[in-house]
């Protein structure tokens, strides 16, 4: 049963090295072709996504500034009359 296994990742071996040194197939260049265009278009989605994340925070930070200086900036009691 040993020798037989030997034998079998032998072959499996020798198989794999030669389907390694030969030119890849029309379909498999189109496979890899699509599998970058889909990568590209993901590396985009995802740099649009982080700019809107960025311009979010940045908006939620100045919101949370302008609160912060209103509150600072009203010396008034609402309840005086003054």
């Amino acid at each position: 049963m040993l020798e037989a296994q030997l034998v079998e990742w032998r072959k499996q071996i020798t198989d794999a090295a030669v389907a390694s040194m030969r030119p890849p197939s029309r379909s498999e260049r189109e496979a890899a072709a699509a599998e970058s265009k889909k990568i590209r278009q993901l590396e985009r989605e995802l740099l649009r996504k982080d700019k809107a994340l960025a311009e979010t925070a940045a908006l939620l930070v100045l919101k949370k500034k302008t609160r912060q200086l209103g509150d600072e900036d009203d010396d008034t009691d609402p309840k005086s009359d003054k």
